[in-house]
């Protein structure tokens, strides 16, 4: 038993020492600076709660050398900004699959918030899944479980302890690939970390565009009870009723009429706002499928997803 706990102990270490040089430190605030992630030879992630401004931005590598960087855009829904070190040749982090995390995996929470890069252990405690998750409220802006606010994207869940600075680092499976970027940006008594296949999404569109692309409808809609036999059907109890259709709107061109029901977009279920907010969120220009209800009937029409200016 002692050689197996030495092993692991061993296996932990030396993951955290060969990730070191893909974590920086990054001075964007007045307190205390936070983590962020070599994403590529020029790109670093980090959390954008901690980017408090959008110039004058440090970064300092493992090596104690600081560099300037430059803020490449920011995607406050799920906490991410992006950053650039023009002309700089840093070492990326090994990337994770998300698909291979389970919950009761043992995970490091890595960060450097001053010279020396730090870690805590922990395991994950749940993986949580973005637009199938039921809402305490509709607003817009996020959702909320347990007091807390969530990525519209989904996230992991673990019990790492996160440390002051640690906002910005990589959660570490035990192959030492990164599997997340943890915040503390989303309440308090959760430790929160944002999959990989988020940040991917998030760093494509932000080089591409400089801001995240927010997609919309151009709808007005509220809840609304689904006819029994509808629901039976479907298996949900509730979808949007289309209260209101913008003239020229995506909606508008794809013939949603007042009065129809919103029941699904792109193959997941719509029963409140905020799934459909998340369903649009960052899929502005895609073609879709919205299943809706009329008269009575489902059926099933094609619609392209507007971006909000």
């Amino acid at each position: 038993m002692s050689e197996m706990l030495k092993s692991l102990s061993d296996a932990m270490a030396d993951a955290v020492a060969a990730l070191s040089p893909s974590i920086v430190r990054v001075e964007a605030r007045k307190r205390l600076p936070t983590t962020g992630i070599v994403w590529s030879a020029e790109i670093i992630v980090t959390a954008h709660h901690g980017v408090e401004r959008d110039d004058n931005i440090k970064i300092v590598l493992h090596d104690g050398s600081r560099h300037e960087a430059t803020l490449i855009g920011r995607d406050a829904q799920n906490d991410l900004a992006v950053l650039r070190v023009p002309g700089a040749n840093l070492p990326p982090a090994k990337i994770g699959d998300n698909a291979g995390l389970r919950v009761g995996n043992l995970v490091l929470a890595v960060g450097r918030p001053g010279d020396q890069v730090q870690a805590t252990l922990g395991v994950v405690s749940a993986l949580i899944p973005g637009a199938e998750q039921k809402p305490a409220e509709a607003k817009g802006k996020g959702r909320r479980r347990e007091g807390m606010q969530v990525l519209l994207d989904g996230y992991v869940q673990t019990d790492v302890v996160m440390y002051p600075g640690f906002s910005g680092g990589p959660l570490v499976s035990g192959d030492g690939a990164v599997h997340g970027l943890n915040t503390s940006g989303f309440g308090s008594g959760v430790s929160v970390t944002v999959p990989v296949a988020t940040i991917r999404n998030t760093v494509g569109t932000l080089l591409a565009h400089g801001k995240m692309r927010q997609g919309y409808l151009g709808v007005g809609v509220q809840p609304v009870r689904l006819p029994e036999a509808v629901a039976h059907t479907l298996k949900q109890e509730t979808g949007l009723l289309v209260m209101s259709v913008e003239s020229g709107s995506p909606a508008h061109q794809a013939g949603l009429l007042v009065g129809d029901i919103v029941v699904a977009l792109a193959g997941s279920p719509v029963e409140h706002l905020d799934e459909l907010l998340a369903l649009l969120h960052s899929r502005a220009g895609q073609a879709v499928t919205a299943g809706i209800v009329r008269g009575g009937e489902h059926r099933e029409m094609p619609v392209t997803i507007g971006e909000r200016q």
